[in-house]
């Protein structure tokens, strides 16, 4: 079965035909740097499941341009793709009729607004799925959460690299961090995070940035949780390094379990100590400490 990850997912939103591009490469690690290239063509959507890219065009494009297109960076990333037109809908419907609450434990849970309260939890996350961006159904972000119940958050400084719909850093906040920081290169997970943290009441303790690492002031941060995946992590592990405070925490997860050894690797290069390993699926969660 398919599987939403949660950094880009975000559906289409006018009520239009569209065509939907499955874009299948040939390395499953390429979702990624596809989504990337993709981003530059006249899709208004995207959706990243395991080894495959959903896109989304308005049937008023010209399906020939944008094939050809899309041949053209077969050179860069070798890939295949098949097409159909799906008719008008109305998809924030579609969307929110698919979001059922996630609940870990009795740790946290998450629910939309139009669901019932969870009292059986000690922490309840309010998100409006709006098509965007973490709602919690990943293995990786259920991990994530369910890590952060053993960890000391009281008066910390916390970096959310990555926070897709704000869900980890709201999370931090309730769990008494001084000051989150919250990250995101997509401008619609940027601005969810921000409704999302005044819709939870800690909007006041969570700075939202829009834009990459480097844009995210030089800490030092007690805390990073980073839930992307593997070849956004491996390339930013030198500054996530960097903007630790001394026997600081990195929490991984976006990892595949296949890809353990490669991490492992990058754990020693970068000076990391691995305290911590979970696995739920195919899918790893990591904590290492700052050397």
């Amino acid at each position: 079965m398919s599987r939403i990850t949660l950094k880009r997912a975000h559906m289409p939103r006018k009520q239009t035909d569209y065509y939907e591009y499955r874009l299948t490469p040939d390395d499953p690690d390429a979702v990624e740097a596809l989504l990337g290239l993709c981003s530059q063509l006249p899709f208004e959507s995207f959706l990243e499941e395991d080894d495959a890219l959903l896109a989304w065009a308005p049937a008023s494009v010209e399906p020939r341009e944008l094939e050809r297109a899309l041949s053209e960076l077969t050179a860069l990333i070798p890939f295949a793709w098949s097409v159909r037109r799906i008719e008008a809908r109305n998809w924030n419907e579609v969307w929110e009729s698919n979001f059922q609450p996630v609940v870990v434990r009795d740790f946290c849970g998450l629910r939309a607004p139009f669901h019932d309260p969870l009292p059986q939890v000690r922490h309840e996350i309010v998100i409006e799925p709006k098509m965007a961006f973490g709602t919690g159904h990943h293995e990786t972000t259920w991990m994530m959460i369910d890590r952060m119940e053993a960890l000391d958050f009281a008066g910390r400084q916390v970096l959310d690299y990555g926070c897709g719909t704000g869900v980890l850093a709201i999370l931090a906040a309730r769990l008494g961090a001084g000051k989150v920081t919250a990250v995101d290169i997509e401008e619609p997970a940027w601005e969810s995070t921000l409704e999302n943290s005044e819709r939870n009441g800690v909007r006041d303790r969570i700075e939202a940035i829009h834009g990459t690492l480097e844009d995210v002031p030089a800490g030092p941060y007690d805390i990073i949780l980073a839930n992307i995946n593997r070849n956004v992590i491996l390339d930013s592990l030198a500054g996530l390094h960097e903007r630790l405070s001394a026997n600081g925490i990195l929490l991984l997860s976006g990892i595949l379990a296949e890809d353990e050894a490669i991490m492992q690797a990058a754990a020693r290069t970068h000076h990391f100590r691995p305290v911590f390993r979970n696995q739920r699926n195919k899918w790893l969660c990591l904590e290492w400490r700052k050397s």
